[in-house]
């Protein structure tokens, strides 16, 4: 069973003193039967974006010494880098992705980098301007990353991006404790312990409303329970207005955390066509 300790947070109560800190949940989770296998650190993006800043193009012109080769200045802040570059898009007043010289890069594919001022046919270059591959964040290669106008040379990129970062609890599951297939179960299991120790309730905090009603009391559905000994009681709910897109990153990030993410659609939908700008909706 993968666990995330973001996820888990969630769900314990808001009057605890402070909540645990990944080593001390291990621990708990472990002394209530929910043995940790493993607890590992979770990166969305490898490195985490750290020592790439925001840089602004003040300059660029042709290499030299090089036909493809760009000699740019780059403003990342408190100075201004002269940066030699080969992608085919760089141009004055962008604002771009630059590596400053003792960034390790983590890119898509091969072996880490870390960058050092280097002198690149002949011209000085200290440091890089990334394209999304070079830094682990898509496999795009044609040319480097552009950034919103509105951002600030010198700042940090992951402050823009954000990328993800948790960690994973792998619990050793025995037949006994299937009430902790999931986040609000172990959650239980935690506000148990922790009430038996504090000598003080504590309850899951549940990620829906106890106080849910329904604005529709003719569903398109009907129910008729022909047995009330068999099924006292029968309640569901119609959902309407659901459209297919993408989840909201913090879904994805959440799900990717405990590699859900990958699990593939047994049926998934086939994509509708396009209407035409005259069809009426």
């Amino acid at each position: 069973m993968t666990i995330s300790y973001n996820w888990l947070c969630d769900y314990l109560p808001d009057n605890l003193t402070a909540k645990p800190e990944p080593e001390e949940l291990s621990k708990i989770l472990t002394s209530v039967g929910l043995e940790v296998e493993q607890l590992s650190r979770y990166e969305s993006v490898k490195g985490m974006l750290e020592g790439l800043v925001v840089g602004e193009v003040v300059e660029c012109g042709p290499h030299p010494n090089a036909d493809k080769l760009k000699v740019t200045r780059v403003n990342v802040g408190k100075e201004t880098l002269q940066i030699v570059c080969g992608a085919p898009n760089v141009a004055v007043a962008q604002k771009v992705i630059v590596a400053l010289v003792g960034t390790t890069l983590y890119p898509e594919s091969g072996e880490p980098l870390t960058i050092k001022a280097a002198k690149i046919r002949g011209v000085d270059s200290q440091g890089m301007l990334c394209a999304e591959d070079e830094i682990g964040l898509g496999k795009s290669h044609a040319g480097i990353m552009l950034l919103p106008e509105n951002l600030c040379p010198g700042s940090a990129v992951s402050d823009y991006l954000k990328p993800y970062t948790d960690f994973i609890y792998e619990i050793g599951l025995t037949p006994n404790h299937m009430d902790a297939m999931s986040h609000t179960g172990v959650a239980r299991e935690v506000c148990a312990y922790l009430s038996h120790h504090e000598n003080k309730a504590f309850r899951v905090k549940m990620p829906v409303s106890p106080h849910f009603t329904s604005d529709n009391r003719n569903p398109p559905v009907k129910i008729k329970i022909e047995n009330r000994q068999a099924c006292a009681r029968y309640s569901g709910v119609s959902i309407r207005d659901i459209s297919i897109r993408d989840s909201p990153k913090w879904m994805q990030d959440r799900l990717k955390a405990i590699d859900a993410a990958s699990v593939p659609l047994l049926n998934p939908p086939e994509t509708s066509p396009s209407p035409s700008p005259s069809a009426t909706p």
